[in-house]
């Protein structure tokens, strides 16, 4: 009974991560920028000195879908939504470089350039900062443009550029904090052709009615190897009382 067993207690284990991930896309379906996490399942065979006969089932969550969400205009100065796969470099919390699509920026009491999230937004020369009560602008090649509202006949002036990554052709991985890095550390170049399009937002690229039907189905999936667990059990116990016959 215990070829059974593994199997079924494999995949319940694999429908537990499967469900913890259709949560976190539930949960941020309405998150700026968000990229839909992707669960990869395998067979995994116990191997060993008789026949491989247990298959049970591994399932990780593998990197996200990269699809772009949809754009909707908001007309804020300091919104904006990265073109094809350009993503905006921002300081994580834990000090290394990270890649988002969020782009709902705001200036900080210190005058920081952050996203959504309160992370910095990375230019060349590292955080971008802006002088204080400066009106701030981005052109569509991510160039931090400040004017001063008093001198209302003077042109704007570019302090930084952010700086624009693209992620094609590139080993990255999602983090648990929702932020892509380089797979093993490292950094992106800066794409210098990437563009932005200014005073819009991308939505996430999570469908909330796929998400739901693939919850229902993650579920039922669920239930049916936890009552492979109880067969095993009625069987186990059945051929102990055949046994007791036997003898």
């Amino acid at each position: 009974m215990d070829r059974l067993i593994y199997t079924a207690v494999s995949g319940m284990a694999s429908s537990m991560t499967r469900q913890r991930m259709i949560a976190s896309n539930m949960a941020n379906a309405q998150t700026i920028g968000f990229r839909a996490e992707v669960l990869e399942q395998s067979p995994v065979t116990v191997a060993g000195p008789s026949l491989e006969v247990r298959a049970m089932s591994r399932a990780e969550v593998r990197g996200a879908l990269m699809k772009e969400g949809s754009v909707t205009q908001t007309g804020r100065d300091l919104d904006i939504a990265m073109e094809g796969d350009a993503m905006l470099t921002l300081l994580a919390s834990d000090g290394t470089e990270a890649y988002s699509r969020r782009g709902d920026l705001s200036i900080s009491a210190t005058g920081v350039l952050e996203n959504g999230d309160g992370l910095p937004v990375l230019g060349d020369a590292g955080p971008i900062t802006v002088p204080a009560g400066a009106k701030v602008s981005i052109a569509p090649d991510g160039a931090v443009m400040v004017a001063d509202p008093a001198v209302p006949d003077a042109p704007p002036v570019q302090v930084a550029r952010i700086k624009l990554a693209s992620v094609s052709g590139s080993d990255v991985e999602k983090g648990l904090d929702g932020l892509f890095r380089v797979r093993d550390g490292g950094i992106l170049p800066a794409n210098e052709n990437a563009r932005v399009m200014t005073g819009a937002l991308e939505q996430s690229n999570v469908s909330p009615s796929e998400v739901l039907v693939e919850m229902v189905e993650a579920q039922r999936l669920f239930d049916i190897r936890a009552k492979l667990v109880s067969t095993a059990r009625e069987l186990d116990e059945a051929s102990a009382g055949l046994m007791r016959m036997t003898s």
